[in-house]
């Protein structure tokens, strides 16, 4: 895990102190189990203030204490841990053929999950059914309260706001999401909305697994479209109108496929799940009896059967991956590009194709080290990230204390 950056912010003193709590809780997340006095010398603070922020952490249940028996120590360390077992958050993904539901501990561990298909049109029915399957899922797994709740979706989200500015697979512009989640689960505290791919980044930042820096670093959500999540030394970087890293939309065909943002060329006409089940249509016609998600997995799973024209068409689609990738290389110079989606499973079929491309057209001739690599999450990025969102709103020092 990538630690975040520890400089001391001024301020009164209730929001001082609060980015202080924060920032040991945080820490205390990412090196557990951690003493008080190693916490001390990570964050510079003194060690009263951090004496005094943690006896507040335990006695909100949010970390606990154990002694580290050690025969070569005169005086056994106490650690600290987070507590598990208190603090659950609910997660929702949505996109425009599955919605998908999750409930996880703080530390990210899935306690639950279940789908169903996308309703979109009837906004406040569709809502009310997601609140419900939230609730079930927490009854059926002994969860009598969530303490925040995520939700993640394929669009251009305003997460101050908590508005859907733009989603055009669902249908929905300038849909305040939060607010109608607020009505139908009131006796949930926090709620958060972002955009999938940009949740996904968080996701990868908090509860990837690479033993690499994570500080700088893209990450690709492929599915039905191209989304993209651009962390900038530990921070999310959302732009002045919420849609940074559209590069799902940028024009690598002058002129070509027609897009379902009503442009020719984009990236993601060619390279998209949505783009795959497209050219293998086109070589082996057949009616359509499913939905982009199910027949994009037929055809990775022909491919992992060796099916020639499968094989093929994901050739392609690495083919046109690394001709985006190589762009954004040029535009953010990050130290990784993570790719999350259904491609992943086919990653030694995409992987050389990619880099084919990426040495090609990227590095101007001279010797490069950006990685590129399948995310390391376990559960679908998309729904780490739903949960991610609320979970960083309970390591959040600013509202800890508001």
């Amino acid at each position: 895990m990538s630690s975040r950056n520890t400089n001391l912010i001024t301020g009164n003193a209730k929001v001082l102190r609060g980015i202080n709590r924060g920032m040991i809780l945080n820490i205390i997340r990412e090196k557990q189990p951690i003493s008080r006095i190693n916490i001390a010398r990570l964050t510079g603070l003194n060690k009263s203030t951090v004496s005094s922020i943690i006896s507040e952490l335990l006695k909100d249940d949010l970390i606990f204490e154990e002694v580290n028996e050690d025969q070569n120590v005169g005086r056994n360390p106490i650690n600290l841990s987070l507590k598990l077992g208190k603090y659950y958050v609910g997660a929702i993904n949505i996109d425009s053929s599955l919605t998908r539901f999750a409930v996880a501990d703080i530390d990210g561990s899935v306690k639950g999950t279940s789908s169903f298909e996308t309703e979109s049109k009837e906004q406040n029915k569709f809502i009310e059914k997601c609140a419900a399957e939230i609730l079930r899922l927490c009854k059926n797994h002994g969860i009598s309260r969530l303490e925040g709740l995520g939700v993640s979706v394929a669009g251009i989200v305003d997460s101050e706001k908590l508005t859907v500015n733009f989603a055009p697979n669902l249908g929905w512009e300038d849909f305040n999401i939060g607010a109608l989640l607020k009505e139908k689960l009131p006796q949930v505290k926090n709620i958060s909305v972002g955009n999938d791919a940009k949740s996904s980044a968080l996701a990868e930042l908090w509860f990837g697994s690479h033993e690499l820096d994570l500080s700088n670093f893209v990450f690709l959500s492929i599915g039905q479209g191209i989304g993209s999540g651009i962390v900038v030394e530990n921070k999310l970087l959302n732009g002045e109108f919420q849609a940074s890293g559209e590069f799902g939309h940028m024009i690598i065909y002058e002129g070509g496929e027609l897009c379902t943002c009503g442009n020719n060329g984009c990236w993601e006409a060619y390279a998209s799940d949505r783009a795959i089940v497209k050219r293998y249509i086109e070589k082996k016609p057949g009616k359509i009896d499913h939905s982009v998600d199910f027949i994009a997995q037929d055809i990775i799973d022909l491919a992992k059967k060796n099916d020639a024209v499968a094989i093929e068409i994901l050739k392609q689609t690495g083919y046109y991956l690394g001709l985006g990738i190589a762009n954004i290389i040029k535009a953010i110079d990050p130290h990784a590009i993570i790719i999350g989606g259904k491609i992943t499973q086919v990653w030694d079929i995409i992987y050389p194709e990619i880099m084919t491309i990426v040495k090609q057209r990227a590095y101007f001739g001279k010797k490069k080290n950006i990685k590129i690599l399948p995310t390391t999450l376990t559960t679908l990025p998309r729904l780490m990230g739903a949960a991610t969102l609320a979970i960083e709103e309970i390591f959040d020092g600013y509202k800890i204390t508001a």
